[in-house]
């Protein structure tokens, strides 16, 4: 009995050593992660559920998704994960969402019952309503309301200050990108724009633009360098107005439309990039979609992002990415492209390897097997010592 208790202290030292290089252990391979937003769409049938999603995130140690609904099973499936997540209100939703009541029954539905253990951060009350070529101006006409509806419903249940309420928007609202200081949104737009800027410099709520440098490439490969687009060394490009240099596209596209808001009196609303990305596989027109390009633009962008990068025209302000997107969704329409964005096939193996594997693991097994293999370690090394621990006594 004198024995055991005079190896009780031993034994509560190696217990709470063995419990502290655990929690270590956790947050070390926690924290080897890239710390970046990635897409989450759902438009397949052959999607893992949201639960082992949810695993293959925390591999990745991805902090922030976008969704493009609200889906209930997905925010359960992330309860206490630590994750940001941005949810969305569907283009059908845009009429019912004048309505403040509607828009106010839709947030404690689909947002206010998740808050206390999911971290819904922003609100996107429709996708890439505004189109320099769109005709149902009545879309467009209910984009605004709802929006505003969608904050006041959130003031109204004292949320405004913990969710954010924007919009994402096509590129194509420019008429014009270059040279970056000279983008201006297309002149039929523009009488949605000006009251909409107003609102997020009232809201404080960023600008959300998806741009996608492919889309460029694709349309004129013989005049833009594919080294520009996928963030390879290249000459570059100079604004004349502003003697800035250029070594990518994206930067430059986000640059114009700091400058197109600008245009309209406003200096105080931050661009962050909602959708970006390249596809892996595309139609025989669609020149440059290959699985080597796509590695190339997601691991060089990937990189950036680490690496806090700022553009040109915008030193302080650190680019804002969300990669598109998390999965190959085999039931989007349109050419062959748009069901090949993924980073990784539905069943959980990655499309390509995007070089970084230490922050990137290729599969949930894997970064399970690595965790466990950190614990094992730190329990073999704690047990020797509590073993020559004992010898001594």
């Amino acid at each position: 009995m004198a024995m055991i208790i005079s190896l009780m202290p031993t034994f509560s030292f190696f217990s709470t050593l063995l419990f502290t290089l655990l929690t270590f252990s956790d947050l070390f391979v926690q924290t080897q992660g890239l710390n970046f937003g990635i897409n989450y769409g759902q438009i397949a049938n052959n999607l893992p559920s949201p639960s082992r999603v949810a695993l293959l995130i925390k591999s990745l140690n991805v902090s922030r998704i976008k969704l493009y609904d609200a889906d209930p099973s997905v925010l359960s499936a992330f309860s206490n994960s630590n994750v940001e997540f941005i949810v969305g209100v569907g283009n059908e939703y845009l009429q019912s969402m004048r309505d403040p009541s509607k828009a106010q029954t839709w947030i404690q539905q689909n947002v206010q019952p998740y808050l206390s253990n999911t971290k819904i951060t922003c609100i996107t009350v429709g996708n890439e309503v505004f189109n320099s070529t769109a005709t149902d101006t009545q879309l467009m006409s209910n984009l605004l309301p709802a929006m505003q509806n969608v904050y006041n419903a959130l003031v109204n249940l004292g949320l405004s200050q913990q969710v954010t309420v924007t919009t994402a928007h096509s590129f194509n609202i420019l008429s014009n990108s270059f040279p970056p200081s000279s983008g201006v949104f297309s002149q039929n737009l523009i009488q949605y724009i000006q009251p909409l800027l107003t609102f997020h410099s009232q809201t404080k709520s960023p600008f959300l633009i998806n741009a996608y440098p492919f889309f460029a490439y694709k349309d004129n490969p013989t005049q833009i360098s594919l080294s520009y687009v996928l963030f390879q060394p290249n000459q570059g490009t100079i604004d004349p107005t502003t003697n800035l240099h250029y070594d990518n596209m994206l930067y430059a596209q986000i640059d114009a439309v700091y400058a197109a808001i600008k245009a309209l009196g406003h200096t105080d609303i931050e661009v962050r990039i909602s959708e970006t990305g390249w596809p892996s596989k595309g139609d025989p027109d669609e020149i440059g979609a290959t699985v080597e390009n796509a590695e190339i633009y997601n691991s060089n962008l990937l990189k950036r992002i680490e690496q806090k990068q700022t553009t040109p025209a915008n030193p302080s302000v650190p680019i804002d990415i969300y990669v598109f997107a998390l999965f190959n969704e085999d039931m989007k329409p349109g050419p062959a492209s748009e069901r090949n964005y993924g980073l990784y096939y539905p069943d959980g193996t990655p499309v390509y390897n995007i070089g970084l594997q230490g922050y990137l693991p290729q599969m949930v097994i894997q970064s399970k097997s690595n965790t466990l293999s950190i614990h094992f370690f730190i329990y073999i090394i704690t047990c020797l010592a509590f073993a020559w621990e004992l010898s001594r006594v």
